[in-house]
């Protein structure tokens, strides 16, 4: 079964002396743009790998970004910052949501959303494991599909994040050539429906 997560994620740098709260309240001010490849890996509440994908995302703030997973399937996910589009290319099906109401309190909204991060999050400073500074976001909403996000950040910036959902699974996912501030066309966040694509709206 496909996992569907809906995880547009950036890097942001570490800044020095800076404690992980203030790195990413510091990130949702500096950074407008960005890119990078990623790892994903799904466990189970035992720790068991249920599935490992990989991808590349591009990201524009306010509401617009590129996911593209390219193994073990081809998956695209775009919010053009009006609808969310997700087209899985094995099923030739595109779902189109509403973006406000797709994104909500989920990973999307913490990074991509508005300054007010602590509207919908509460933040907490985690300390240091295992090298990284880790920082935990808990939504204050009830919808959402995760009870709490972790982020790990080195000295060079963001390396790790997790994610933790009502049912025991963690996500986690890692980056690698990570473009800051990038000139992104319009037409990345753009999305027709392939010819002969069955598309549903909710």
């Amino acid at each position: 079964m496909k996992r569907y997560l809906i995880i547009f994620l950036l890097w942001f740098p570490a800044l020095a002396a800076a404690s992980s709260v203030e790195t990413l309240k510091a990130f949702l001010v500096q950074t407008s743009s960005a890119k990078a490849r990623f790892a994903q890996m799904v466990l189970d509440k035992n720790m068991k790998v249920l599935q490992q994908a990989t991808g590349t995302m591009q990201f524009a703030r306010p509401g617009k970004f590129r996911w593209e997973y390219s193994k073990p399937y081809e998956q695209i996910i775009v919010g053009d910052g009006v609808r969310l589009w997700i087209y899985d290319k094995d099923l030739n099906q595109v779902t189109v949501r509403k973006l406000d109401r797709a994104l909500g309190s989920s990973p999307a909204a913490l990074l991509a959303g508005s300054n007010e991060i602590e509207k919908n999050y509460t933040l907490t400073n985690l300390g240091n494991q295992e090298g990284l500074d880790w920082l935990e976001a808990v939504p204050k909403s009830q919808e959402t599909a995760f009870e709490r996000i972790r982020l790990g950040f080195s000295k060079a910036g963001l390396e790790a994040m997790e994610l933790r959902d009502q049912f025991g699974q963690i996500t986690v996912i890692k980056f690698a050539d990570v473009e800051r501030n990038p000139k992104l066309p319009p037409e990345t966040f753009r999305f027709t429906p392939p010819a002969g694509a069955d598309v549903i709206s909710e």
